[in-house]
């Protein structure tokens, strides 16, 4: 007899999910492995799984795929929101990777789906702040995904 997930419950997958998209994003780029391979792997080897000693989360498996796939399928729209919420100086190309990945994942989250932007804000600078704990880094997400979700969503911050 399964049960249904509580509301925090599913809100922690979700937050589970973004956070295995930007880890699934960045692997593909490190690697070059194929959008197929990563997501098998991560699907079949860590959602639920424990690692050593580490239990991974759950995710919310359609918000893992749908991220993975619009940022792969929207990419390059998304890599020019980041390059016009980014200092001239500072293209996409040379921040780091991580970051990177994250901006994908986020940017394909407010292009498609119907999450509210600040939500989206707020889930990826917690994932920021996962990678980054001690940086600049959190604020800095915060303020590029400000930019590209007042492009993305407009109509959301009339």
């Amino acid at each position: 007899m399964s049960t249904k997930p509580t509301r925090d419950e599913k809100r922690q997958m979700k937050s589970a999910a973004r956070l295995f998209a930007v880890q699934a994003l960045f692997q593909m780029e490190a690697s070059g492995e194929a959008l197929e391979e990563v997501q098998e792997e991560f699907e079949n080897h860590r959602l639920g799984a424990e690692i050593d000693g580490d239990l991974y989360a759950e995710g919310n498996l359609r918000l893992f795929r749908a991220l993975l796939h619009e940022a792969v399928n929207h990419q390059a729209k998304i890599d020019q929101m980041t390059d016009r919420a980014l200092v001239a100086k500072w293209p996409i190309d040379r921040i780091d990777p991580t970051l990177r990945a994250l901006f994908r994942a986020a940017g394909a989250e407010l292009l498609t789906q119907d999450s509210p932007p600040k939500v989206v804000i707020t889930e990826y600078v917690d994932v920021a702040k996962a990678f980054f704990p001690e940086g600049r880094e959190p604020k800095f997400v915060n303020a590029v995904l400000d930019h590209m979700a007042r492009e993305a969503t407009p109509e959301a911050f009339a």
